[in-house]
């Protein structure tokens, strides 16, 4: 687990301090009028965020060595995430033989409690134990769980379907060893954020979970929606970051594979209840939306929150953008409202 450098403690610093100004005061310093699409308001401080970031500049991710992509995006991430947020205890392990992971029990008495495992985002290439383990702590804390973060396989030393099978192993292995983990292995939930959102909806199919919590999900490699068009540049994730993992992760795999695009898959009734978490301004937004509807066209409970306001990435902004805490916060008590007296009546597949 990193600590956050001397340069990633002065731009958390400044970022904090910029989320701190009048929301008047954040539009102005970004030299643009408050941006209004699809009948939205991006909040003051992410128009700010995105103009400073716009300023200090990034290569696109194609554009970098594989190598220094991870890194940028870990350091961004760990940056955004700001300082650890405190838990009872931080463990690494391994799980199913092989996958490193991160246990984090939670800071409150009682229990068991609830297990979450979380898949992290990245777009199946970037990411990794570190880029989330802010979000991580802060679900923990505010879903009253444990959380088990594994680290899959990444593209493209390892395409489709590897961080499949690694989720899908990671789960089931969760769901037998949660007991050893201190944690009721009868509430046990799945979660990711955005290419994680993917594994963690797919993984869903193979275990008795209780719930899953899809922040943002990828759910479909073969038509962009129309979000895609109205945000798709300047609001972090981008058209070409998005073609570049695409190339990377499926490396000529069929985009209709149920694997891949789970919009489109079959047998969605014996899914466990899901929260599907979307921001406004995010090229993902409708997607996830669509896979709720699917959802609930099978006869699965699935509710959507949507943060109108807020972009693509968010849960990895909470150290530095007030509304992403919070949105984050609202999350994890929700998450622990629904697995207060969740248990799943499925069957291992």
């Amino acid at each position: 687990m990193s600590a956050l450098t001397f340069r990633q403690r002065l731009e958390f610093r400044l970022g904090r301090w910029l989320s701190l100004l009048p929301p008047r005061a954040q539009v102005r310093l970004s030299g643009r009028p408050p941006i209004r699409i699809d009948g939205q308001t991006l909040e003051p401080e992410i128009q700010l965020l995105l103009a400073a970031m716009e300023r200090w500049g990034r290569p696109p991710y194609e554009q970098l060595p594989l190598a220094r992509a991870r890194a940028e995006m870990r350091r961004g991430a760990m940056t955004g995430g700001g300082p650890a947020a405190p838990v009872a205890a931080v463990r690494e392990l391994a799980v199913a033989d092989s996958l490193s992971a991160r246990h984090y029990a939670p800071p409150e008495p009682g229990g068991p409690h609830p297990l979450i495992v979380f898949f992290h985002g990245g777009g199946f290439v970037l990411g990794d134990l570190d880029s989330h383990d802010g979000p991580c702590r802060l679900l923990c804390r505010h879903a009253g769980a444990h959380v088990l973060s594994v680290d899959y396989r990444l593209a493209p030393e390892h395409p489709f379907p590897a961080a499949v099978d690694d989720a899908c192993a990671a789960l089931r292995w969760a769901c037998e060893h949660a007991g050893e983990l201190g944690a009721d292995p009868a509430r046990v939930a799945v979660a990711g954020d955005s290419a994680g959102g993917n594994l963690a909806a797919l993984a869903a199919r193979e275990a008795p979970v209780a719930l899953q919590l899809l922040f943002y999900p990828a759910t479909d490699f073969v038509e962009r929606a129309r979000s895609h068009d109205l945000f798709d540049q300047g609001f972090l994730l981008t058209r070409g970051d998005m073609d570049w993992f695409s190339r990377q992760y499926t490396a000529g795999a069929d985009p209709e594979d149920p694997r891949l695009t789970i919009l489109r898959a079959g047998d969605l009734e014996r899914l466990p209840p899901a929260l599907v978490v979307t921001a406004g301004f995010d090229p993902l937004r409708d997607e996830g939306e669509a896979y709720a509807v699917r959802l609930r066209e099978a006869g699965v409970p699935a509710a959507v929150r949507r943060f109108p306001g807020l972009i693509h990435g968010f849960i990895n902004l909470i150290g530095v953008s007030r509304t992403s805490r919070d949105a984050l916060v609202e999350i994890g008590g929700a998450a622990r409202a629904l697995l207060a007296t969740a248990a799943p009546d499925r069957a291992l597949a």
